[in-house]
């Protein structure tokens, strides 16, 4: 338990466990949604926020949550109402957001090229005081969300028009799941950065669907694979000096692997199960072929 002795250790676990946490627990609604990607976006787009922090000497990681809201709340809107020209509109939010981060990033006093790095691929060592503040608060608003409106969420990412046919305010909650995405990725950004926080909101939810076949177990499950690859990662980070937030991303993938291999002799199991319980269930009906007695035609 070295690692344990650093504080800056202190913070970096705390952060990485938030985002094990939280990552999952909304991407699982836009695996769902078969919205894998837009935590990618969302990304993108908070680099402009980022740049604007330093140009204006402010936190970065409240005015990029401020543009991610934004801009997710764009990418919904886009969605529900875009036709032909959406994905064109999409891109250009996409690659106008990190071009305007790197450009607000130069122009700034106190912004460089190392700050740029950091928040693109994370940097666990240079969590501060504030930011453990900032993303306890955010990561408590996710969870909030996720958990207290996890039935109505679980309802429009399964079937958006039944959802709206019992009264659901579908609109109102498809903005909420974008805000919340939004929400995520910067708390996110400090702990696997900008670039890769895409793969922590999908990987562990799609490793989780591998083995399970209910929504609430694989969300608990991705929860799981979240906390444990964010946390191991951070560990290996330290002693073996390898970027953390490539290490948490590759950790989730190794995960993702080894429930895939192991789904197919589970799927094996379960389906003699089936097997075996039809045939039962058919030797206990009367006049049955397999029950010996005879079938009149």
């Amino acid at each position: 338990m070295e690692f344990l002795q650093d504080p800056f250790m202190h913070r970096a676990l705390l952060a990485a466990v938030l985002v094990g946490v939280t990552a999952p627990a909304v991407g699982i609604h836009l695996v769902q949604r078969r919205q894998a990607l837009m935590g990618d976006g969302i990304g993108h787009v908070a680099m402009t926020g980022v740049g604007l922090g330093f140009l204006l000497s402010s936190n970065p990681v409240w005015m990029a949550t401020a543009v991610a809201v934004v801009g997710s709340v764009a990418m919904e809107l886009i969605r529900a109402y875009g036709r032909t020209r959406g994905d064109i509109a999409l891109a250009m939010l996409f690659y106008g957001g990190m071009a305007g981060g790197v450009m607000l990033m130069n122009l700034s006093d106190t912004g460089s090229n190392a700050n740029l790095t950091s928040y693109l691929f994370g940097s666990l060592s240079t969590v501060s005081e504030e930011d453990i503040t900032t993303i306890c608060l955010l990561a408590g608003f996710v969870l909030l969300v996720t958990v207290g409106l996890r039935r109505q969420l679980f309802a429009i990412s399964q079937d958006e028009e039944f959802a709206r046919v019992t009264g659901l305010p579908v609109r109102a909650l498809n903005l909420l799941v974008a805000v919340t995405a939004a929400v995520t990725v910067t708390v996110a950004m400090r702990v696997v950065g900008l670039l890769l926080v895409s793969a922590l909101m999908v990987v562990p939810v799609a490793a989780a669907q591998q083995i399970t076949r209910s929504f609430a177990v694989t969300f608990v499950l991705a929860v799981a694979i979240g906390v444990g690859v964010t946390g191991s990662g951070t560990v290996a980070s330290y002693y073996q000096d390898v970027p953390p937030g490539a290490t948490i991303v590759l950790l989730a993938i190794v995960v993702f692997v080894a429930l895939t291999l192991l789904a197919a002799p589970l799927a094996r199991r379960r389906a003699r199960v089936q097997v075996d319980t039809a045939a039962e269930c058919d030797l206990a009906v009367p006049g049955s072929r397999r029950s010996g007695e005879d079938v009149t035609v």
